[in-house]
């Protein structure tokens, strides 16, 4: 009898047992499916809420437009060397999309007076300007070697060696907050060139790395600034190796392009995917993809980093005064060329000349109303994007 009524209770228990756990499996699933329908509507949100943004982005950037002349549109693709003389009256007359700080322009001065320039400028203009400085930070920083900051901006190998990644990030945050004192949108960085000999021209100024160092670099600097709302500028494309400088002198690279795929290519495309703003094309001639002309002013060039690369936001050139470019053809030409190449933006001191030769251009038909207009949205949209155009 009492083996009997003991295994009555165990097989009772075994089937509450198989019961409960039915019941738990149930409600398992009960509970899971009922959280995907929270999940399900929070991404919907989220891509409503980034669609919302782009539309209204978009309608602000056909706005200005709509409003532009065909001269202002071709002032907006000119980053200008601040001139010497009538700094408010040009950019009134030739509508500048954007001044460039030099030394001459920060010398002898404090914060204070270069802040009262740039508010002038903005000011003067119809179309907020960007504001630029080289700030690649060491040998390459105006703001350091005229004294509007200090301690000055270190380059980022002296960083990195320092406090490795973490004191690149913190570069980063510090420069935000002195830019944004002093009305500064772009400091023209992050520098993507590998190099990794210390006699080359270029060493200084890069991460000191290979491609994959160079790459991780590229792509902290580059969202490290999209968080500070930081203009962020890759440069010099395709990468300029071991070569000279073309500052002084034509340059041609004659590596191959599988090279400069396999290594040089890398930390651009690191740059891309992190969502960088813009990408400066050097003046060195690169032989394996167009060994005619510079790269700055080459199509061939411009077209890999729209097709093969897939960039989508602005292309510009280095500075046109730069022996690479100056000695190889007029700035004239070199304007013209260099929008027809595919670039957006165009960094020069001879804007005087070289607008109304675009503007001929146009009128003539060497220069489509359709390009410029393309190039005029990208622009806008960056200036939208860091909040200089509401």
């Amino acid at each position: 009898m009492k083996k009997s009524v003991v295994l009555s209770l165990m097989i009772l228990s075994a089937v509450l047992s198989l019961t409960a756990c039915g019941n738990s499996k149930k409600e398992s699933s009960i509970t899971s499916d009922s959280t995907k329908p929270s999940e399900s509507v929070k991404q919907t949100e989220q891509t409503s809420e980034s669609q919302k943004k782009e539309s209204t982005m978009k309608e602000t950037v056909d706005k200005t437009m709509n409003a532009m002349t065909l001269e202002e549109k071709v002032g907006q693709l000119f980053m200008a060397r601040v001139p010497e003389q009538n700094q408010v009256a040009d950019i009134q007359n030739y509508h500048l999309g954007g001044y460039l700080l030099f030394d001459r322009d920060m010398e002898g001065k404090g914060q204070a007076e270069v802040k009262q320039a740039i508010t002038s400028y903005q000011e003067a203009s119809k179309t907020p300007m960007f504001i630029g400085s080289d700030e690649e930070g060491g040998t390459v920083s105006r703001l350091s070697r005229n004294q509007i900051v200090s301690p000055p901006f270190q380059s980022p190998q002296a960083l990195y060696q320092k406090n490795g990644w973490d004191g690149i990030k913190q570069d980063i945050d510090r420069k935000a907050q002195v830019f944004g004192e002093l009305g500064i949108q772009l400091g023209m960085f992050p520098d993507a060139d590998v190099s990794t000999d210390p006699q080359s021209f270029i060493y200084d100024r890069t991460i000191g790395m290979d491609a994959a160092g160079t790459s991780h670099y590229v792509k902290l600097s580059v969202e490290e600034m999209k968080k500070q709302k930081l203009g962020s500028t890759i440069k010099h494309f395709p990468g300029y190796g071991n070569n000279r400088d073309s500052h002084v002198e034509i340059v041609t690279d004659n590596r191959s392009l599988d090279e400069l795929r396999r290594n040089d290519f890398l930390p651009f495309e690191a740059g891309i995917k992190a969502g960088v703003d813009s990408i400066m094309v050097s003046h060195n001639i690169v032989s394996a993809i167009d060994g005619q002309r510079p790269a700055s002013i080459s199509k061939p060039v411009h077209d890999l980093i729209r097709n093969e690369l897939g960039f989508k936001g602005v292309i510009m050139t280095d500075d046109m005064d730069m022996a690479g470019l100056a000695d190889f053809i007029s700035q004239e030409e070199a304007g013209l060329q260099a929008l027809q190449a595919g670039n957006d933006m165009i960094l020069s001191s001879s804007y005087s000349s070289q607008i109304p030769y675009i503007l001929e251009a146009i009128k003539n038909g060497q220069y489509s109303e359709e390009q410029l207009n393309q190039s005029v949205e990208r622009l806008l949209t960056w200036k939208v994007e860091l909040g200089l155009i509401k």
